[in-house]
């Protein structure tokens, strides 16, 4: 067998896990991972913006807010309220392609638990007990893997963990932006200041999304015939 068709394989494979155990306590973990991405990353874009973090809250119904200071204006607003689902994607796409170098698998792990060790001081912030105990686990869970995990495992599950949270945000979009709206979401905050309706919004996030993962695959395939 090839290295091109077994790096397939794996791919599909994972693709198959993660749609057979969607709605099972093995996925529900990344999926609430992810939604720490989405909160850090609106949260990093108000710092970038000028503003502060305050708190992040994660609670067990798989969503999350996180509080900010920003400066006024179009632009702060615009680029915070659009960072979350688009930053999540893109994380899940680095932690993905980052992992299928070796060489830096488990620095990456490292690095995961050092992100997720920020947001639980966040999170504490917000006296949300469900998160307090998940951000904890998690970043415990991340620092003790680059130590006991063998480094294949550690590749797999870090692969799985990046294109699972990939998968979620398109499917969260799909659901959140484009099959309701009204809701509150990041599209809705971003309709009402442009007066774009919410589901072209979530039209276009989605296109965004889904180009991301087919170079995101396309470019580990091809890393495969090399």
């Amino acid at each position: 067998m090839s290295k091109n068709t077994k790096q397939l394989l794996i791919l599909i494979g994972m693709f198959i896990i993660a749609i057979l155990l969607w709605d099972t306590i093995v996925i529900y973990p990344i999926k609430i991972f992810v939604v720490m991405l989405h909160e850090i990353s609106h949260g990093l874009m108000a710092e970038l913006m000028g503003g502060d973090i305050v708190k992040i809250e994660i609670n067990h119904m798989i969503g999350g807010s996180c509080t900010s200071t920003r400066p006024p204006g179009f632009c702060p607003s615009f680029m915070i309220a659009s960072a979350g689902y688009l930053g999540s994607l893109l994380w899940g796409a680095i932690i993905f392609l980052t992992a299928s170098h070796s060489k830096y698998i488990r620095l990456l792990a490292g690095i995961i638990g050092f992100g997720s060790l920020i947001i639980t001081y966040y999170v504490i912030k917000s006296g949300e007990l469900f998160g307090i105990l998940f951000c904890t686990g998690f970043t415990v869970f991340m620092f003790a893997s680059v130590k006991y995990l063998p480094i294949t495992a550690l590749e797999y599950l870090l692969k799985f963990i990046g294109l699972t949270s990939c998968l979620y945000v398109i499917l969260d979009i799909k659901s959140d932006l484009i099959a309701r709206s009204g809701i509150g979401s990041d599209a809705d905050r971003i309709a009402e200041m442009t007066g774009i309706p919410s589901i072209v919004i979530g039209i276009i996030w989605m296109l965004i999304a889904v180009a991301i993962v087919y170079y995101m695959l396309k470019y580990t395939i091809a890393k495969g015939k090399r």
